[in-house]
C-alpha cells in the first residue's frame, strides 16, 4: 500500500522564462476558453455573470471582498477556474466505483481525481473490501450513526470544516456536534490563519480585519506581506491597483518576487490590454524566510528613534494614551534590539530597512496586509504581535485607509468561526447556544487540526467526519497523517469531487456527494439561499445559479440535518427538519446566538448585504484583558539554518487552489507539464555544488527517527531569498514535521522547514 501521495506525470515537464507581470489577455484566455470548453458557451455566460453579484453568488475559492460598485465580470482567473471545476456537467458514473478499487485511487494524483467529475451519489467501502459501493441516502446515514452512537465518548469523534461551508450550514453543524456531546471541531483555519486570530485576539480583541475594502483607496501606503496576491486571491490586484491612481505607494515583503506585484494588467482597463499596465510594489523587500519579526521590530525602533530625535511628530501621542497599553515595557525592550541580528535574521541591508522606515513614517495612514508566509511561521503569532505594534505606533488603526488587514485564502472560512467552527469557543457562545436550543453543550475543549491527527494516530479518534477539504493532502507529515487515519474505524467526506482523502480511509469509509455553490437549491419551502463572511466582516448572500447536476444530491443543510436527526433520534428538541426545510428558520437562531447577526433574515436580503461590527475599526475599542490595545513584548528567536541546508517553504502554483490541481503548469514561475521542482537561488546553488537542472533528492533535517523526503525533484534556478528555497504544496507537506508547529496557535510550520538536497541522477537533458 502507498503511504505517500503518488507524484504528477513529469516526463514533459518544462522549465521556461518567469513572468514580470500578471493577467492582461493571458488571463482571459486561461479564464474563459477552459470554461467554454468544459461547459458550453451558455452556462459559461450564466455562471460567469452571476458571479460575486449581489444577486448572485459567492465565488467558491477565495475570500476577498466585493467592492460597491460591481462590473459585469466581477471575477479573476482562479475564481473562473474554480466555478468551472465545480459546475462541471461531467458526472462519474457508477461504472467508475467497480473499475477503480481503492488501491488504484492511492496510485492516482490529485489532478487526475478532481478530473473524473462530479460526485453524484452516495458510496460506501464496508469493512474488508476494497472498492466503494453506491448505497442510500438513508443506508448511508443509518451507518454513521450506529457507529458514532456506540462510541464510549462523542470525544473519540472528530468532525471537520472546510471553509467553503455557508454561515447557515457551519452554524447547524456545530450544534449537531455540541449537541452530540464533544467541541471536536478541527477546521481549515487551524492550518491558515489560526496565528492571526490568537495574535489579534490577544492584542486587539477581534482575529479579523480592522480594515473595510474601501480603506484601500484611501491610504497612503499599503505593505504586503507574505502574499501572493496574484495567483491567490487575483482581484486585490484591482484593489491596489486603484490605490496607486490614488496616490499610494506599495510595499512587497516576500522572499520570492512575485508577478502579480511587480506589474498588473487590468483585463477589464484599455492599458491592461494593450498598455504597459500598472507597477504595483514601489519597493520589493527580498526577505529570508521567517526573517518578518526581526523586520518589523527594526521598523518599530526606527519610529522610536525618529520620535526621540523630533519629539511629538512621530508617535501618535494622543491615541496612545487613550486606546494603547504596554508602550514603556515595549519600548524599553526594543532599544536592546541589535542591528546585526536584525540583518542576519532578514538578510537585508540596512538601507533597505531605512528606506522601508521612511516610507512608513511619513505615510499618514497604512495598511498591513498579510497572508500564509506570515501565519506558517515557528514565531507566526509574535510576529503578528510586532505587525499590530507597529501600527499602534502611529495611530494606524480605527481610522479611514489604516489597519490590519490579514486576507484569508478560503470562501467562508472566517464565517465558518463565527458561526461556532472552533475547538475553543468562549463561554459567551455557549452560553447563548444553551439559552437558544435548551441543551447544555460540552465545555471542555476539543481537538484542532494537529491534535486530531495525533489523536487518530494513537486509537483515540474512532471516526472521522469532514464536511467538505481534503485534510490528508493539506495537513502536514503525509506518512503520519495517512497512516493515521487509516487506524480509524469509519471516515465519512462530504463532498462535490475526489481527491486524495477518498482514498486513505478508515476500516469503513462514506463519501456523500452534495450540491456545489454554483447549483439551485430547493427545499420544501420553495428556493433556498445562503450566506458568507469575506474578509473584511461583510456579509452577503449567495444563490446558486444552475440546476444540480443530479437530482440525487443533497445540499449540505440537507446533510447535517438527515446526519443529525438519525445520530441524535426523534427526541431531540432541535428542529432539524425544519432547519432542512426553511434555511430561515436556522438564520433566526443565528440573529438571537452570535452577535452582529441581529435581524438576520431582514438584513441579509438588503441587496448589499451588511457589514459586521468591529471595535478596532469602527470606534477604537478593544475587547482584551486591559479594554485597550496591547503593545506587547516579543523575543526574537532568529531562524537557525545549520551549514550544507536551506530553508523551505511550501507554496501554491498558478493553476492551483487549495489542495485542487487545475493544470501542472504554474505560468508566472515559467514552470510547464509537471510539479517536481524546488525552487533554489542560483548563488546557494553555486554553494552546495548544485546545477540549474539537477535531480535532487530533498530531505526534511528533522530528528525524529522518520525519513521525510521528496525523490528526484528537478534543481530550478530562482530568484529566492539567499539561503530559502521554495517547493509546491501538497507534495511538499511530506517535509513538514507534524511536531513541527508555531508557538501558541499549533499551526504547521510550512514556511521555514530545514531541508538538504543531496545529488539523484544526473542532469536532464
Amino acid at each position: 500500500m502507498t503511504t505517500t501521495p503518488p507524484r504528477e506525470d513529469d516526463s514533459q515537464l518544462e522549465v521556461g522564462h518567469r513572468e514580470t507581470w500578471a493577467v492582461g489577455v493571458p488571463g482571459i484566455v486561461h479564464s474563459m476558453v477552459p470554461a467554454i470548453e468544459g461547459m458550453g458557451v451558455a452556462r459559461t455566460a450564466k455562471l460567469m455573470l452571476g458571479l460575486n453579484q449581489k444577486d448572485g453568488y459567492d465565488c467558491p475559492s477565495c475570500a476577498w471582498p466585493d467592492p460597491d460598485r460591481r462590473k459585469a465580470a466581477e471575477f479573476c482567473e482562479n475564481g473562473a477556474k474554480a466555478v468551472t471545476w465545480e459546475a462541471t456537467p461531467i458526472a462519474v458514473p457508477r461504472s467508475f466505483w467497480g473499475q477503480h478499487s481503492i488501491d488504484d485511487l492511492l496510485t492516482r494524483s490529485e489532478h487526475w481525481l478532481g478530473m473524473q467529475g462530479r460526485l453524484v451519489e452516495p458510496v460506501y467501502k464496508p469493512a474488508g473490501k476494497n472498492h466503494y459501493e453506491p448505497v442510500s441516502w438513508e443506508k448511508a446515514f443509518e451507518i454513521i450513526a450506529s457507529h458514532l452512537n456506540e462510541l464510549e465518548s462523542p470525544d473519540e469523534a472528530a468532525f471537520y470544516t472546510s471553509g467553503r461551508t455557508a454561515n447557515e450550514t457551519a452554524f447547524a453543524y456545530q450544534l449537531f456536534v455540541r449537541a452530540f456531546g464533544t467541541n471536536n471541531l478541527p477546521d481549515c483555519s487551524n492550518m491558515c490563519h489560526e496565528s492571526t486570530g490568537t495574535a489579534m485576539g490577544e492584542t486587539l480583541g477581534v482575529g479579523k480585519s480592522t480594515i473595510a475594502y474601501d480603506d484601500f483607496e484611501d491610504t497612503d501606503l499599503i505593505i504586503v506581506m507574505g502574499q501572493n496576491p496574484g495567483t491567490n486571491h487575483p482581484r486585490m490586484l484591482t484593489a491596489l491597483e486603484d490605490a496607486k491612481r490614488k496616490g499610494a505607494k506599495i510595499v512587497a515583503i516576500n522572499p520570492l518576487p512575485e508577478a502579480g506585484l511587480m506589474r498588473y494588467k487590468n483585463p477589464q482597463r484599455p492599458r491592461g490590454i494593450v498598455g504597459h499596465g500598472t507597477k504595483i510594489a514601489d519597493q520589493f523587500v527580498h526577505i529570508r524566510l521567517g526573517g518578518d519579526m526581526a523586520l518589523m521590530q527594526a521598523l518599530s525602533k526606527r519610529v522610536l528613534d525618529a520620535e526621540r530625535a523630533a519629539p511629538g511628530t512621530v508617535l501618535d501621542h494622543e491615541f496612545l494614551a487613550e486606546h494603547c497599553s504596554g508602550l514603556e515595557e515595549f519600548m524599553a525592550h526594543i532599544d536592546h534590539l541589535d542591528e546585526a541580528d536584525v540583518l542576519e535574521a532578514t538578510g537585508l541591508t540596512a538601507s533597505e530597512i531605512d528606506e522601508l522606515a521612511e516610507r512608513y513614517i511619513t505615510a499618514d495612514r497604512v495598511i498591513i496586509t498579510w497572508a500564509m508566509g506570515i501565519t506558517q511561521q515557528k514565531k507566526a503569532v509574535s510576529t503578528i504581535k510586532e505587525i499590530v505594534n507597529l501600527l499602534l505606533l502611529r495611530g494606524n488603526m480605527g481610522k479611514p485607509g489604516a489597519g490590519a488587514s490579514p486576507i484569508r485564502g478560503h470562501s467562508n472560512v472566517q464565517g465558518d468561526r463565527t458561526m461556532g467552527i472552533w475547538e475553543k469557543m468562549p463561554d459567551a457562545f455557549l452560553d447563548a447556544l444553551q439559552k437558544e436550543f435548551e441543551f447544555d453543550p460540552p465545555r471542555k475543549h476539543g481537538l484542532d487540526s494537529v491534535n486530531a491527527m495525533k489523536a487518530m494516530a494513537r486509537g483515540d479518534i474512532k471516526v472521522w467526519f469532514a464536511m467538505g477539504g481534503n485534510l490528508v493532502a493539506a495537513i502536514s507529515d503525509s506518512q503520519v497523517a495517512e497512516a493515521a487515519m487509516r487506524g480509524t474505524r469509519l471516515t465519512v467526506q462530504v463532498s462535490t469531487k475526489l481527491n486524495r482523502s477518498h482514498a486513505v480511509i478508515g476500516e469503513e469509509a462514506l463519501i456523500l456527494p452534495t450540491k456545489g455553490r454554483t447549483e439551485l437549491d430547493r427545499q420544501a419551502s420553495g428556493l433556498q439561499f445562503v450566506s458568507v463572511e469575506d474578509t473584511v466582516c461583510a456579509v452577503h448572500a449567495s444563490s446558486g445559479k444552475v440546476e444540480p447536476i443530479s437530482n440525487h444530491l443533497l445540499s449540505e443543510m440537507a446533510i447535517v440535518s438527515r446526519l443529525a436527526r438519525a445520530v441524535l433520534g426523534d427526541e431531540s428538541p432541535i428542529d432539524w427538519a425544519g432547519f432542512e426545510a426553511n434555511y430561515d428558520l436556522i438564520r433566526d437562531h443565528i440573529a438571537n446566538v452570535v452577535p452582529g447577526f441581529e435581524n438576520f433574515n431582514e438584513r441579509i436580503r438588503n441587496i448589499d448585504g451588511f457589514v459586521l461590527p468591529n471595535g478596532p475599526r469602527d470606534s477604537r475599542t478593544f475587547n482584551t484583558l486591559t479594554g485597550r490595545a496591547m503593545i506587547t513584548v516579543n523575543h526574537l528567536e532568529p531562524v537557525v539554518r545549520p551549514e550544507g541546508t536551506l530553508l523551505l517553504q511550501t507554496l501554491r502554483s498558478h493553476d492551483q487552489y487549495n489542495t485542487t490541481i487545475y493544470s501542472l503548469n504554474d505560468r508566472y514561475r515559467g514552470i510547464k507539464k509537471g510539479r517536481s521542482v524546488v525552487f533554489v537561488n542560483p548563488l546557494d546553488l553555486d554553494e552546495l555544488g548544485l546545477e540549474d537542472g539537477q535531480l535532487v533528492d530533498v530531505f526534511s533535517e528533522w530528528n525524529d527517527g522518520i525519513e521525510r523526503v521528496l525523490r528526484s525533484y528537478r534543481v530550478v534556478s530562482y530568484p529566492s531569498a539567499r539561503g530559502c528555497a521554495a517547493a509546491y504544496y501538497p507534495e511538499a507537506n511530506v517535509l513538514v514535521p507534524l511536531d513541527s508547529v508555531t508557538d501558541e496557535s499549533n499551526t504547521p510550520v510550512s514556511k521555514a522547514v530545514v531541508v538538504r538536497l543531496v545529488p539523484a541522477a544526473a542532469l536532464v537533458p
